[in-house]
């Protein structure tokens, strides 16, 4: 029944999610209503529902100039073809300086270089972002059509960055798949046999395809970045094959100890599926904290990421119990002698065994010695400089990264995302705010130190709506063009209309940017505040004391620091990045520290969930703290290792791709996860945990009416059965 209703659950949601086909946009909204969303909302109900995208072509040739009449009659023909681009571009509004020569010579030579040698062609693209995205492909193989080896021709705008960066990432969609053979191969050492190590891959990509649905239909209603199938695939091949490993080997550790494959199954169900229930839900409320993020990418990020949890959970508890009962013994099919051996007698003798020994023998520097390393390593982070992606991080094949350059050394790269001042008044046609918007102009032209390009003059939308276009220095996201799209709000704009009664919003992709930064600042404390308090609170309830909720916090904040601080030394230092091969950034993505943080601590809580559970399981049979952490270290040490380096493996594929943000994504979690199932849990858990002794598991009686959700529930002799029965059939 249960696999029957996974199949018809599987088959409703695909043909649900055909039929709607995804509605995923690479556009980003706020839902707090910053001066830049109003500024585009104002925009786009003017120009009819949609943005205005307009596309920069560059010409540029080595051997002409502009005056030669074999570069004029290129840029002629050119044009032509550019305004019969079918259905792609605006005809209307598409534009050379030979042809502003006539009517406005100003602005004509505002479209030429200082060297003559590179010209500009102005064109608008037909329709919204995702339209205008699509569009600029068009556009781009008319372009292609003029490649010669007198002229460069590309096009920069934000449709066109817009449309590589979508395409890088998809490129490095396929990254983290590379790290699966790396996950195949230690599923086979931990288990030792080639079908135990394939389920857990299996149902990880079940997951992740039966999520790709679900998102396809939630997009349907709410608006999803595109970026999210990314962090979708990432954390899904993580928990995916990490749940599923802690269900099966448990059922294959319950049947070593002579459980028959059906108590084994209930056990497995009722301690180590019980353990993955806990622990995805401690993922999903920590992704969850991102939703109170006024942003869409936020959102997206938070509904992908829990809606692939939440589905590997209900695999793990209901799925991979029916298909094991259905498998029997034959999970072990295909095994590797000398592999994966994992028997008591081993465990008692074995590396983490002396691990363990040695590491409570030694607590205080050992402890010290740990604690003071991940503090060092997180250091960095205070040196932190946030900020995102621009257009020179894309990799130099891009054109819109080639358009980008040149148009940086030989005009104002602001060219490529122009800053809106958007005009609000009863009548923008009024005397007073035309002299206004004249002030404004001459403001912006004789800015003392040179900053401002105006890109269009004054487009007058309705008779109570204006915009004036203006480039701003640098990237979109750089210091330099976020303060000189910040001076134009606090003093030019100020200036300018002082008196009038106009409202004045200024908007565009800078400033966009600069309110983003503003919303993660303001939301970030709020989001740390909520997952710190909720984890305290389960893992209070979860293992009945106030101790371990407190050390675990301290532990995975250290952890997390740690890697913080990894990721600005590569990127934003440079230490080690041309070895490693990845890109040295001025910034740090500014949602990353959120982000990391949310998905990090979620899935740090899974091991202490695990190993502290069966320490908390051992020590309710022998009232040894000593002993307990022993067992625990040991008993759990080969299936967390394996999961751990899954993790690793599938975070460092992502972190091969081209682009820098995820390359920052793919390094700070696997570092992470690496820490934590290293010096964490092999250093500082049992050393902290023989410094306390009994007094980890102190709860004040008062609070003994909370409940109680306690992971391990085992019978007694759980650990004492013979072994005889772990081979027998089903």
């Amino acid at each position: 029944m249960v696999i029957a209703a996974w199949i018809v659950g599987l088959v409703a949601i695909s043909g649900i999610s055909s039929a709607t086909g995804s509605n995923l946009t690479t556009d980003i909204s706020f839902t707090n209503k910053p001066e830049s969303q109003v500024a585009r909302e104002l925009l786009e109900e003017a120009r009819g529902g949609t943005e205005q995208f307009w596309e920069q072509v560059v010409v540029q040739s080595d051997t002409l100039t502009v005056d030669d009449p074999a570069y004029q009659e290129f840029v002629t023909n050119l044009t032509a073809a550019i305004r019969g681009t079918d259905g792609a571009v605006d005809p209307q509004h598409v534009v050379n300086t030979y042809e502003l020569q006539q009517v406005d010579p100003q602005q004509a030579a505002g479209l030429v270089s200082a060297d003559r040698r590179t010209t500009i062609i102005p064109a608008l693209l037909v329709g919204g972002l995702d339209e205008a995205t699509d569009n600029v492909t068009l556009l781009e193989d008319t372009l292609h059509q003029f490649e010669s080896d007198d002229f460069l021709v590309v096009t920069g705008g934000f449709a066109s960055v817009n449309e590589a960066f979508t395409k890088a990432s998809e490129s490095d969609l396929g990254a983290e798949f590379k790290a699966l053979p790396v996950a195949l191969v230690v599923l086979v050492v931990v288990f030792g046999a080639v079908v135990a190590a394939l389920l857990p891959m299996v149902f990880a990509f079940l997951a992740i395809g039966i999520t790709f649905g679900l998102i396809a239909i939630v997009s349907q209603v709410f608006q999803m970045s595109f970026f999210v199938t990314n962090v979708m695939t990432m954390i899904g091949l993580a928990v995916g094959i990490d749940y599923a490993l802690f269900v099966i080997a448990r059922y294959r550790e319950e049947r070593r100890h002579g459980r028959d494959k059906y108590e084994a199954i209930g056990i497995a169900g009722d301690t180590g599926a019980r353990a993955v229930l806990f622990s995805g839900f401690t993922v999903v409320i920590a992704l969850f904290g991102m939703f109170v993020v006024p942003t869409s990418i936020f959102q997206s990020f938070a509904i992908g990421a829990s809606l692939v949890v939440l589905v590997t959970i209900a695999q793990s508890v209901t799925l991979l119990p029916a298909v094991v009962s259905i498998m029997g013994d034959r999970i072990n099919a295909l095994s590797i002698p000398k592999i994966g051996g994992n028997s008591d007698h081993d465990e008692e003798r074995g590396f983490w065994a002396g691990a363990a020994r040695f590491v409570m023998a030694n607590p205080w520097p050992m402890m010290l010695g740990t604690a003071t390393l991940l503090i060092v390593m997180a250091i960095p982070y205070f040196s932190i400089n946030l900020g995102a992606s621009g257009t020179a991080s894309l990799p130099e094949q891009y054109d819109a990264r080639k358009a980008f350059d040149i148009l940086d050394d030989e005009f104002s790269a602001g060219r490529i995302q122009p800053t809106d001042i958007v005009i609000q008044a009863d009548n923008v046609n009024d005397p007073s705010i035309q002299a206004a918007i004249a002030d404004l102009q001459d403001r912006l032209a004789n800015d003392p130190e040179a900053r401002y390009e105006l890109v269009n003059g004054v487009e007058v939308l309705r008779d109570d709506l204006a915009v004036v276009s203006v480039a701003v220095p640098g990237e979109a996201a750089s210091d330099e063009a976020i303060a000189a799209m910040k001076f134009i709000r606090s003093d030019i704009v100020p200036a300018a209309f002082n008196g009038t009664d106009a409202n004045i919003y200024v908007g565009g992709p800078t400033a966009g940017n600069s309110d983003f930064f503003d919303v993660v600042d303001k939301y970030t404390p709020w989001v740390f505040a909520f997952v710190l308090g909720f984890s305290f609170v389960l893992l209070t309830l979860i293992f009945r004391s106030l101790v371990v909720p407190v050390k675990s916090i301290i532990m995975n904040l250290l952890s997390v620091g740690a890697s913080y601080g990894v990721v600005v030394a590569i990127f934003q230092w440079g230490w080690l990045a041309d070895p490693l091969g990845f890109t040295k950034v001025p910034s740090i993505e500014a949602w990353l520290p959120l982000f990391m943080f949310t998905i990090l601590f979620g899935l740090s809580m899974d091991y202490h969930i695990f190993l502290l559970s069966r320490i908390r399981e051992r020590f309710d049979e022998t009232h040894n703290n000593t002993e307990s952490v022993a067992f625990g270290l040991r008993r759990t040490a080969n299936i967390i290792t394996g999961a751990a380096a899954i993790m690793v493996a599938v975070f460092s594929g992502f972190a091969l791709g081209d682009m820098p943000m995820f390359q920052q994504i793919g390094v700070g979690l696997a570092v992470s996860v690496f820490l934590d199932a290293t010096i964490v849990r092999t250093i500082l858990v049992p050393a902290t945990m023989r410094l306390l002794g009994d007094r980890n598991w102190w709860m004040p009686t008062w609070l003994n009416w909370l409940p109680d959700l306690r992971v391990e529930r085992e019978p007694a002799g759980a650990h004492e059965a013979s072994p005889a029965g772990a081979a027998g059939g089903d």
